[in-house]
């Protein structure tokens, strides 16, 4: 299966990684939606009640300076250096569910990223887009334990992820979508595509002629459409590639 893939990825011209939480695993960062996924085990917060409740924010803030999802201390694991690599050497680009910046760590650059679920690595001010620094607002807070606001204009600060509730990023969506549309590989990697809109992407790439690769622990929803499906660790699927 893995010679498979590497002779789909050596015949492409341009390729399309579409990542999920599955990919993260092996650095040490629980998934959310699999047998022992993190909203098993954690409500999370939605997006109004964040706005509406200074209670829920605070919630928020010391799940956050709390590592409740270990995503301070982690590095990019074989996977993500695989895909690094790869796209160090085709022409390609990366569409990430994940908030973890670890593909960027892992030598992604940015302007090859669209991060559909936001990143978790630093907040901005909801009114004005200020950037803020968590270790900045974690030692403002570990003293106050009050919600950080915007030193710029006063809005309320949330870490620049996009939670249960809120909209999804409008241009992250569209470069998706340009690229699932210009791509004639298109792989799907530790992502269960049952989170819509996102997994309308994939099929978006389908039905626009390219071949379609899904590399997951578990089966999913979408197996039957695919050319060419890898029901393994992610990680040493990838190792096995050589370009």
């Amino acid at each position: 299966m893995a010679l498979k893939l590497q002779e789909l990825i050596k015949k492409s011209s341009w390729i399309v990684f579409f990542t999920g939480a599955g990919i993260s695993t092996n650095s040490g960062i629980p998934d959310f939606r699999g047998p022992k996924g993190v909203w098993k085990t954690s409500t999370p917060i939605y997006f109004q009640d964040f706005l509406a409740s200074e209670e829920k924010r605070i919630e928020s803030w010391q799940r956050k300076f709390g590592n409740e999802f270990s995503i301070d201390a982690a590095i990019p694991n074989e996977g993500h250096n695989k895909i690094a690599e790869i796209m160090n050497k085709k022409d390609s680009f990366l569409i990430t569910q994940n908030v973890d910046n670890l593909h960027q760590d892992s030598g992604v650059a940015d302007e090859k990223i669209s991060e559909l679920h936001g990143n978790a690595t630093y907040a901005r001010c909801l009114d004005c887009k200020e950037r803020y620094e968590l270790s900045d607002l974690k030692a403002e807070f570990l003293k106050t334990n009050e919600p950080p606001l915007c030193k710029k204009c006063g809005g309320i600060i949330k870490t620049a992820t996009i939670s249960f509730g809120q909209s999804m990023p409008e241009d992250e969506m569209i470069s998706s979508q340009k690229a699932a549309i210009k791509c004639d590989l298109f792989i799907c990697i530790g992502t269960s595509l049952a989170v819509f809109p996102a997994a309308d992407i994939p099929i978006l790439a389908k039905e626009t002629g390219a071949k379609l690769v899904i590399i997951n622990n578990e089966p999913t929803q979408m197996d039957h459409l695919a050319d060419l499906v890898i029901n393994r660790d992610i990680s040493e699927v990838l190792s096995e590639v050589s370009i």
